[in-house]
């Protein structure tokens, strides 16, 4: 129906360049988990082509050359196949896959042949890491902490399945999370031999702990670590006490055998301590740290940690800048690291003994680094412009390579709008912008502006390749684009991250419309009359905001936003958020969640509004949305409600996601009185 988001159909019709749309988006093949071989002649990734119609993605391993000169898919089933690892004399590839009908550990042969499966389990392995020898894997499955074995958890699920009575009963929060309900079990992290011989048990590391390894809901690999020696290993688990409203993650050591209770390794720092990274000689420990309790989106800095004596190192203390990635070098004297900068995601190197920071790579967003044999950094790279494919840094000389290119040709088929930085002054900072252009703007023509606000509302506007908000999305559609990180966004300092805390409303609400202004300097084809703003989670909180201000947008789209802060703390999972944002519970600060909530100038609201709420979303309850919907109609103003019952905090699923962007773009084409032709 709309010409901007039937892409992939013009690909057949037309070699010429079109506009890129959200068919095209949904096209690209998204990479992830790059893993280089340990002769350091392939990279291995996991790879997700969606089928739209199918309305699900296929999710496979590839693999492509160090010199990027050769690629091949390794598997190519219906199931899904990831988390690849090699065998440490590189004649294999260790996955997860669940074409047996759960997700189990298999091995493939780089000589071709049927995978073989390794591990035939009760329950699901929902991930792994290899032990350094490659002759055992510590993995983690959804257990009930006091059962004995994976059996007596498979029994129990069952049991309940049967039972003809459905009602839970609980006795502490959290109830539920993100977008599941709390049904007693945790993760919990096992070590087994591979392959499994005699119907051997695993062992589980964490018998009778009451928490979660990894982390719930989006800890993965990135919180365990082998010791070199294999002996040991280090895993990062939130406590049980006060768990809804504390950030307080820690370090464990546990013998890899089970044969003792794991070992506190922070327990010095209540605030998160995460992404353990072993030295290759196996003496420190790397990882990052939190300073402030309560805090989620406090800096990350890294601490090395004397493995013999637990003597701990502040060595980036000082450095106002927020670690991500975290990769020793071979010799043990640098560490590899990422970072948010001015709306880029960088590559640096620190010195292990002094701390010094120098920059290597300062384009585009940078993540998932590994370290190949030959000493250089294997990494992914998108931009806006461009998804994930697999770089090479070779950090001696400052060369970068790309290796993949899954998406080349499917980017030769549309056209995008280079985006283009824009700096401003508000309140005294100086805050970052992006603009984009109308793909097919013509001079003199005025167009529409698609005003994007983030979420978080520590967050940023990276220069990366977004699958859910992608302004490319609406520079193909025509409009002009302006994102602006408002105060509390990432990568310009702490300080600024934090000067959003008690005062969410009218501080980002300052710097979006100064940014707007900037903008609307550098695009005078703009045409003020025809601009609408649009946001999701923060961004749809800003937008409920913005409805009760004197504001010059014709439109506005919600997603997924508060419209009463002190409602939305007594109805979300993780207490600790609000608490911190709003200085306090709302019994003791109640003034605070009064002047920040979007419901005081309900009064106001006349601007036309889409609303969006997911049914799955336990972070920002579906009431919010409700309520915002419910106010738009009792007082008379054009608004719509789009509501996913099958979809969380995000929307995830190719044709809700379809759906989404066409209720999106038609409510911005009606508001703003913006035409367009017929599909191609």
């Amino acid at each position: 129906m709309l010409g901007v988001m039937m892409g992939t159909m013009a690909m057949a019709a037309s070699p010429t360049p079109h506009p890129f749309g959200w068919e095209d988006m949904f096209a690209m093949v998204r990479l992830s988990d790059p893993r280089p071989s340990p002769d350091g002649r392939w990279v291995l990734f996991t790879r997700v082509q969606y089928d739209i119609e199918a309305n699900r993605g296929n999710t496979d391993l590839g693999m492509v050359s160090i010199d990027g000169k050769l690629s091949r898919r390794l598997t190519r089933d219906p199931a899904v196949d990831t988390n690849g690892r090699w065998l440490p004399d590189g004649s294999a590839v260790v996955f997860l896959s669940n074409r047996s009908g759960s997700f189990q550990i298999w091995r493939a042969s780089l000589d071709g042949g049927d995978p073989e499966r390794l591990t035939d389990f009760p329950l699901d392995v929902d991930g792994f890491e290899l032990s350094p020898d490659g002759k055992r894997a510590v993995f983690w499955s959804a257990v009930f902490p006091d059962c004995a074995d994976l059996a007596c958890s498979q029994k129990r699920l069952a049991d309940r399945a049967a039972s003809k009575a459905t009602g839970r009963i609980y006795d502490r929060l959290f109830v539920r999370h993100w977008d599941s309900w709390a049904d007693g079990r945790r993760n919990h992290l096992f070590v087994t031999s591979l392959p499994v011989t005699n119907g051997k048990t695993p062992v589980d590391l964490m018998a009778g702990w009451d928490q979660d390894a990894p982390t719930r809901p989006f800890g993965g690999p990135e919180e365990i670590a082998w010791a070199p020696d294999g002996q040991s290993i280090v895993f990062a688990s939130r406590p049980p006490l006060n768990e809804a409203w504390s950030t307080n993650v820690e370090l464990y050591r546990v013998a890899a055998d089970g044969k003792s209770r794991p070992a506190l390794l922070t327990g010095d720092n209540p605030a998160t301590d995460t992404r353990p990274v072993f030295s290759p000689d196996g003496k420190t420990l790397a990882y990052l740290a939190m300073q402030r309790p309560g805090f989620e989106a406090d800096r990350l800095h890294i601490v090395l940690m004397d493995v013999a004596s637990g003597k701990k190192n502040p060595l980036t203390h000082e450095w106002d800048r927020s670690v991500e990635d975290l990769v020793w070098a071979a010799d043990g004297s640098l560490l590899y690291v990422t970072a948010q900068e001015h709306a880029r995601q960088k590559i640096f190197s620190v010195e292990a003994g002094s701390g010094q920071v120098k920059p290597l790579c300062e384009v585009g967003r940078n993540f998932s680094l590994t370290l190949t044999r030959g000493g250089t950094l294997v990494f992914l790279r998108d931009r806006m412009t461009h998804p994930a494919e697999v770089f090479e840094l070779d950090p001696a000389t400052g060369r970068v390579s790309q290796l993949s290119r899954e998406n080349e040709e499917r980017l030769r088929t549309v056209r995008m709008s280079e985006p283009e930085d824009l700096w401003f002054e508000s309140d005294g900072s100086r805050v970052h912008a992006w603009i984009l252009r109308p793909v097919e703007a013509r001079k003199g023509q005025k167009v529409p502006l698609a005003f994007l606000i983030h979420g978080g509302p520590q967050g940023s506007w990276l220069d990366d390749f977004h699958y859910r908000w992608n302004p490319q999305f609406y520079a193909g559609a025509g409009y002009a684009v302006i994102a602006v990180d408002f105060r509390g966004s990432t990568g310009y300092g702490q300080a600024f991250v934090d000067a959003i805390r008690g005062n969410w409303g009218p501080g980002p609400y300052a710097d979006l419309m100064a940014g707007l202004k900037a903008g609307l300097q550098k695009l005078p084809e703009v045409d003020t009359a025809r601009m609408c703003a649009l946001g999701a989670s923060f961004g749809g909180y800003m937008v409920n905001w913005i409805a009760g201000q004197d504001h010059p947008f014709a439109c506005l789209v919600t997603h997924d936003g508060d419209f009463d802060v002190e409602s939305s703390y007594y109805n979300t999972e993780e207490l600790w958020f609000p608490e911190w944002e709003m200085t306090g519970p709302p019994w003791e600060k109640p003034e605070v969640y009064a002047r920040n909530s979007p419901k005081a100038n309900v009064s106001r609201w006349k601007t036309p509004m889409l609303v969006v709420q997911g049914g799955l979303d336990f972070r920002v309850v579906e009431t919010e949305g409700l309520s915002t919907f419910n106010a738009l109609q009792r007082r008379g103003v054009p608004s719509r409600l789009l509501y996913f019952p099958d979809e969380n905090h995000w929307v995830l699923k190719p044709q809700n996601s379809r759906l989404w962007h066409q209720t999106v773009l038609e409510w911005l084409d009606r508001w703003t009185r913006t035409t367009r032709k017929s599909a191609r």
